[in-house]
């Protein structure tokens, strides 16, 4: 059974910098794409980015490009997304997700996720 579970989630204000984590277990991370997504209620749910089962290649929307940064450390199968500069409209849950991949790619997946964490919540304020 796999679980995802996020961490990292606080207060900050604009133009600070934190760390999300997303540990996983029950996936071997090499055959795995992962997705983080921002929430906010009534908006529809955002993919702020991507990785993918190989680890080599990213993809974040133009929203966060050059801001956000996720990587994954292999030995401790834990994604990390590094978000800098952060803005009032970075604010959300930010949740992340997994997706199965036949064998190890350099696919970005956007949907159709198999596995899903609950979620850490991120404001940013004044």
């Amino acid at each position: 059974q796999a679980h995802l579970v996020e961490s990292g989630g606080r207060l900050v204000q604009p133009g600070e910098s934190l760390r999300l984590s997303c540990s996983t277990s029950g996936i071997a991370s090499r055959f795995f794409g992962l997705g983080w997504f921002r929430q906010v209620p009534g908006k529809e749910r955002e993919l702020v980015a991507a990785i993918s089962s190989s680890g080599t290649n990213t993809y974040y929307p133009d929203s966060v490009k050059d801001r956000f940064t996720l990587s994954r450390d292999n030995a401790k199968t834990t994604y990390y997304l590094w978000m800098n500069t952060v803005k009032r409209e970075d604010t959300g849950l930010y949740i992340c997700a997994a997706k199965r991949d036949v064998v190890m790619t350099h696919t970005i997946f956007t949907d159709g996720f198999d596995y899903w964490g609950q979620g850490t919540q991120v404001t940013v304020s004044s």
